[in-house]
C-alpha cells in the first residue's frame, strides 16, 4: 500500500482524537451522574437524620416540661410551667408567692409535682374540701366551684392571671366584651393577640356566662 499523504494522516489523527474525546466524555458524564445520585442519597440521609434529631428533641422537651394549675392563696393563680421533678414550692414561687392568709400547715411544699396536676392553697381557717362538699350547690357560686374565670364579667387582674395574658391583652378583652359579649369561650380568639396556641393554654381556665 502506498503511504498516506500528510493530509490523510492529519485527517486520520483528527478522527482518532474525536473518537477518544467522545469516549472520554461518555465515561466522564456517567461518573458525574453516579456522583449526583450519590449526593442525592447522602442529602436524603442527612435530612432524615436531621428530622429524627428534631423529633427526639421535641419528645425530650415534652417529657421534661410539665404544666400544673395552682389556685387559692397565691398572688398569681393559673397555669405554671415547670421541669419534671420540681416541687410545690417552685410552683408557688412562679405563682407570685403565698398570700399572708395561706395555711402552709395544710400543704406540703416539698411535694413533687406531675403534669396536669391541680393544686389548691387553702386559707387559714378555711374548711377542708371534704366539709365544703357537704354545702348545697345552690349556696355556692358556680364559678367558685369550677375555679374558672368568667371572661364576660371578671376583672382585669383576673384576666392577667391567665397564662400568656398581659395587661395590654386583658384591656383588649375587656374592650371587646363591652361591645360584643362572649357567647362561648372560643369567641375570645376574636380578640387581637389571642391565637390558637394561647387559647389552648387558657381554655381550661375560662368560662362564659
Amino acid at each position: 500500500m502506498d503511504s498516506f499523504t500528510k493530509r490523510e494522516q492529519i485527517g486520520i489523527l483528527v478522527i482518532v482524537l474525536v473518537i477518544v474525546v467522545s469516549l472520554g466524555f461518555k465515561f466522564f458524564a456517567r461518573d458525574i451522574i453516579k456522583l449526583e445520585d450519590n449526593m442525592e442519597v447522602i442529602n436524603e440521609n442527612q435530612l432524615e437524620a436531621s428530622e429524627d434529631i428534631e423529633d427526639t428533641s421535641i419528645i425530650e422537651e415534652e417529657e421534661t416540661i410539665i404544666m400544673v394549675h395552682i389556685s387559692g392563696q397565691v398572688y398569681k393563680p393559673g397555669l405554671v410551667e415547670l421541669e419534671a421533678g420540681q416541687r410545690l414550692t417552685d410552683a408557688v414561687e412562679l405563682a407570685g408567692g403565698l398570700r399572708k392568709d395561706a395555711d402552709i400547715d395544710r400543704i406540703n411544699l416539698a411535694k413533687k409535682l406531675v403534669d396536669e396536676e391541680k393544686i389548691y392553697i387553702p386559707k387559714i381557717g378555711e374548711e377542708p374540701l371534704e366539709e365544703i362538699s357537704t354545702i348545697g350547690v345552690n349556696d355556692l357560686n358556680i364559678e367558685d366551684i369550677s375555679d374558672k374565670i368568667n371572661i364576660n364579667t371578671c376583672t382585669k387582674e383576673a384576666l392577667i392571671s391567665l397564662p400568656g395574658i398581659g395587661e395590654v391583652t386583658a384591656s383588649k378583652i375587656i374592650e371587646y366584651r363591652e361591645s360584643t359579649p362572649f357567647k362561648n369561650i372560643e369567641d375570645i380568639k376574636s380578640v387581637s393577640g389571642i391565637g390558637e396556641k394561647k387559647f389552648q393554654a387558657i381554655k381550661e381556665l375560662i368560662i362564659v356566662k
